[in-house]
């Protein structure tokens, strides 16, 4: 027996799936698919947060910029140079010093994205039903499952 799955409510084997106290046997399946299924609020928030984190990335370089050329346009009508490099070069190096803690919410984004933003069904076909073996909102868990489902029929297909 072979083991392409596993995790505290999945389990994937040569010989069966088992989820949610179903016992499916792999002789058995048909036919393997997936559908999106209903957004959840999870999802949504998942969304909204990550458009949240982007925009407050995306702000500090952009108030930035704006204030050095307003800095620059005023330095110029009064001929004092001297300040506004002084600031323009502050606006340089505290930002390089920053960016090591860009991280941490570069990593929240990275694993937003990682999870998915629609919730994902799994379907298997066996004894003339359709089947509803998985539903999740969690991209990468899906996929995993999902491989190895299709791994395991396409094995017991060629025993």
């Amino acid at each position: 027996m072979a083991l392409y799955y596993r995790d505290d409510t999945m389990q994937v084997t040569s010989e069966s799936i088992r989820a949610g106290g179903h016992v499916i046997p792999i002789a058995e399946v048909t036919y393997v698919w997936h559908t999106k299924g209903r957004t959840t609020l999870a999802v949504r928030g998942r969304v909204l947060g990550r458009g949240v984190l982007v925009l407050l990335l995306s702000l500090p370089p952009l108030i930035g910029l704006v204030c050095v050329l307003s800095l620059a346009w005023s330095a110029q009508d009064r001929g004092e140079w001297l300040p506004a490099l002084t600031v323009l070069a502050a606006c340089v190096i505290i930002p390089l010093a920053l960016v090591p803690f860009l991280e941490i919410p570069l990593g929240w984004l990275d694993r937003s994205y990682e999870r998915g933003n629609r919730v994902q069904e799994l379907w298997v076909q066996y004894r003339q039903q359709e089947v509803l073996v998985l539903r999740t909102p969690d991209a990468l868990r899906f996929g995993q499952i999902y491989r190895a489902v299709q791994r395991a029929v396409e094995q017991g297909e060629n025993w």
